[in-house]
């Protein structure tokens, strides 16, 4: 029985030291946790539950039959964030730079599998060169099992990636997958094909950082969410992240205690929008002050910045915020906005989480590049999201909702549950001057006319009563009540129960 013990005990260490101490101070040199120093920082503290500790390569080509270590470059389990449970996948650089095996997939196809029987949310930790060479197809076949979960999965449970070293070729299509993805600045990158290769193709000199970096993905590609300034800070804000949202999708949002009165008027609300109509002002700050506890959890911040979206709580309860941001663009929906908007609403409607959507939208983007780059399917993409929803939605216009963008942003006549306009609102098919060009031609050449029309339209349209006499808008509110009124429709649609009508599933304008 000692040997047994003995033997038990030696792999054990063996799993635990990695690729051993030379490597682990390499892998420290680089600013970069282990695989085991991370899950410590992510999971509760004692809460990790280690599976397949013990698991090895089977590949006997070039050498590797002399070169085996417990574990197999990633460590697999699940354990518990603030007191919920989570599956977790962490792959070890330090071990054959933890490229994945036909085992090393084995392993995180089975967290993957247990997560989805359970209900829990799955995050991997990816620090990997790849597919193991050595193995030829046979590590493809791992990725392809991997990528064929992540799709079973999606709507099912939460599924988070965390890029926290090099990341290529087939590697970036798990996490690309799933629903969302942080990245770590300068120690991590995500591409198809790296530099050397683009060299060779293109004639393009490219640097790692430059073609797959945090910064690069976060604010250029849109490929990953929020980028951190180093591995504790990315862990922990995972921790914060989880806590908004629900396991799985057979369950509701989490909620959290909160002594935030849902009925705290903020009376500053009712200077925020300026006088002036081209002025500018920071939609940030509205949702800041609508949320519990000014805790607004932002994601996708540095890519496509004329339009926010991310998790707040009123209530205690989780919700999705999508606004306008007049700061950029002047909110204008674009290429980028859409899709950004629209795979958040899309997230959001899967997991049970009501959206909050704040308007001040003067229309689409005009110009040849929106026009070429197909802005017409990609603005269709936020239009079928929201109308394919079917969790609460609570809808308020602060200003501008201009043509077929206020059909766009959880209008009434896509459902939208509950629909609100600030005083300042102004809904029309378009803005007071360029209606009067098109109506009144022939009043052109007097500008004392064109003026006068200009005011009249105002007068009669840039406001929210004309929506509102026909239902379209269901009350018009006072800025300073905003939170209120939000807090009384979301518990007021608590048991809202809408379905589509059954299909396969829908044909999104991808």
């Amino acid at each position: 029985m000692q040997d047994i013990l003995d033997q038990l005990a030696g792999k054990r260490a063996a799993a635990r030291a990695g690729g051993g101490p030379r490597r682990v101070e390499a892998q420290h040199a680089k600013g970069k946790l282990t695989a085991r120093e991370r899950l410590e920082i992510l999971l509760d503290e004692g809460s990790f539950e280690e599976w397949d500790m013990f698991v090895e390569h089977r590949s006997s080509e070039f050498g590797m039959a002399e070169q085996k270590t417990p574990g197999d470059g990633v460590v697999t389990g699940w354990g518990t964030i603030n007191g919920r449970l989570v599956f977790v996948f962490s792959q070890d650089f330090t071990v054959f730079g933890g490229s994945l095996s036909e085992a090393h997939a084995e392993k995180i196809c089975k967290i993957m599998d247990h997560a989805m029987k359970v209900g829990a949310p799955v995050i991997g930790l990816n620090d990997s060169g790849g597919a193991r060479i050595q193995e030829g197809v046979a590590s493809l076949g791992g990725y392809a099992e991997v990528f064929q979960r992540n799709v079973v999965a999606s709507g099912v449970i939460p599924q988070i990636s965390l890029i926290m070293g090099p990341c290529a070729g087939g590697a970036v299509y798990s996490p690309a997958m799933t629903d969302f993805i942080f990245m770590v600045k300068d120690s991590s990158y995500m591409f198809v094909t790296g530099p050397d290769v683009v060299k060779t193709v293109t004639h393009e000199t490219v640097t790692h950082e430059e073609l797959g970096g945090a910064l690069t993905h976060t604010s250029k590609s849109g490929v990953a969410d929020l980028a951190f300034e180093n591995d504790v800070a990315a862990l922990l804000q995972t921790r914060r992240f989880v806590d908004f949202l629900p396991s799985s999708n057979r369950q509701a949002p989490p909620t959290r205690r909160t002594e935030d009165s849902p009925d705290r008027i903020e009376p500053a609300l009712d200077t925020l929008v300026p006088a002036n109509p081209n002025k500018p002002y920071d939609m940030k700050e509205l949702i800041a002050k609508v949320v519990d506890d000014r805790d607004f959890f932002e994601v996708a911040s540095d890519f496509a910045r004329n339009i926010i979206v991310g998790f707040g709580r009123i209530e205690g309860a989780t919700v999705g915020i999508v606004a306008n941001q007049p700061m950029v663009l002047a909110g204008c929906l674009d290429i980028d906005s859409s899709k950004k908007a629209a795979r958040f609403v899309r997230f959001c409607d899967c997991f049970n989480i009501p959206l909050v959507t704040f308007v001040d939208v003067p229309g689409f983007l005009p110009g040849t590049a929106q026009e070429f780059g197909g802005i017409i399917k990609h603005g269709a993409k936020l239009l079928f999201a929201y109308a394919e929803a079917t969790v609460p939605k609570v809808t308020v216009i602060t200003r501008k909702a201009y043509g077929g963008a206020y059909d766009v942003m959880a209008s009434k006549h896509l459902r939208g549950d509950v629909n609100y306009a600030w005083p300042s609102a102004e809904i029309a098919v378009m803005g007071p001057k360029g209606a009067v060009e098109i109506i009144f031609r022939g009043d052109l050449g007097d500008p004392r006319k064109v003026e006068e029309r200009t005011e009249e339209y105002r007068r009669r349209f840039a406001n929210p009563f004309v929506a509102a006499s026909r239902g379209y808008i269901d009350d018009v509110i006072m800025p300073s009540a905003t939170r209120p009124r939000l807090a009384r429709s979301l518990a007021m649609l608590r048991g809202k129960k809408l379905e589509n009508p059954w299909k396969k599933h829908a044909n999104i304008p991808l």
